[in-house]
């Protein structure tokens, strides 16, 4: 199987032999992480971050270095010629005269398929608004496998903020393409967009609840995720809503032995500091296995045939 040459802009766009296909390859990636490769010398990334972030942004660039490429672009707005009036289209095109591929992160929904259109090298959606984070998606995907053994079969949450959370839409179309029960744990405000749910409830069993803790002796994966206050236009929605769902350690008593609680960081009031140190806490890890992925990833577009 081959992915030279494409883009990454929705899950919705992999099918799940794909997906089993890359989550394989991220396991041969560990061997290299730790020691490094020349398997893409010579091959260069762009990076168009018009969003802050932290784990997303370096993890991308440390795969990239580690498979021995190189790396060029701007974390922030202001610093590029976007704070001068320049639009996504011409940023785009001048850019992909120096990279082999470009990583986008923009705050508007589309953006990442806009540049996709315009680029004449391959681009990867490094989140696009609230819309969708697919690389994201698959690291999780590849966290339930790693530290579960199977996506098959698994019972799993999602909760918080559902609405916003572009980060939630991409696994749940991922895990649409897999045997699992998936609850779906928000405030009314912020439930799971109807698009997103028409998309997978025929695929797989879809339940929507405002209430978490029931849930927990049932569930193999907790997946939780921040409200974010960023996406609110009106602040006095967010205020009612904020602080919804904490996990403690002692709530976890009533969990399976082997259920993990993941978070695509960064987190607020969510999770106690005090999960840290339970058996069920893997979002640190999973930070290990994105880069694992975005390793593969990297590797399978742009490495020579």
């Amino acid at each position: 199987m081959s992915l030279r040459g494409r883009d990454v802009i929705s899950l919705k766009d992999f099918s799940r032999v794909e997906i089993d296909w890359l989550l394989e390859k991220s396991d041969s990636m560990e061997a290299y992480a730790r020691t490094g490769t020349n398997l893409l010398r010579g091959k260069m990334m762009g990076t168009l971050f018009f969003e802050p972030s932290t784990r997303t942004r370096l993890s991308f660039e440390s795969a990239m270095m580690r498979l021995g490429g190189g790396v060029i672009g701007f974390a922030e707005p202001r610093v590029a010629s976007v704070e001068k009036g320049e639009n996504l289209a011409d940023t785009v095109r001048t850019v992909e005269n120096y990279a082999d591929i470009l990583v986008i992160r923009h705050p508007l929904e589309g953006a990442a398929r806009l540049a996709a259109d315009f680029a004449s090298v391959p681009v990867i959606n490094a989140g696009s608004g609230a819309e969708e984070h697919p690389t994201q998606a698959l690291l999780d995907l590849f966290t339930i496998k790693k530290e579960l053994g199977s996506i098959d079969g698994i019972t799993i949450a999602l909760v918080g903020d559902l609405r916003y959370g572009r980060t939630v839409h991409s696994l749940a179309y991922g895990l649409s393409l897999y045997k699992v029960k998936l609850h779906l744990v928000s405030p009314e405000l912020l439930r799971m967009r109807p698009e997103v749910v028409l998309d997978i409830k025929n695929r797989i069993k879809v339940t929507e609840t405002p209430e978490m803790e029931p849930l927990l002796p049932e569930l193999d994966v907790l997946y939780m995720t921040r409200i974010q206050k960023e996406r609110f236009a009106d602040l006095a929605e967010y205020e009612k809503i904020k602080g919804s769902y904490r996990l403690n350690a002692s709530q976890l008593r009533s969990a399976k032995d082997r259920m993990i609680v993941m978070h695509p960081l960064p987190r607020a009031d969510e999770i106690d500091f005090e999960v840290d140190r339970t058996r069920h806490a893997k979002y640190f890890r999973q930070m290990w296995y994105g880069l694992l992925t975005r390793m593969a990833l990297l590797a399978s577009i742009l490495e020579p045939g």
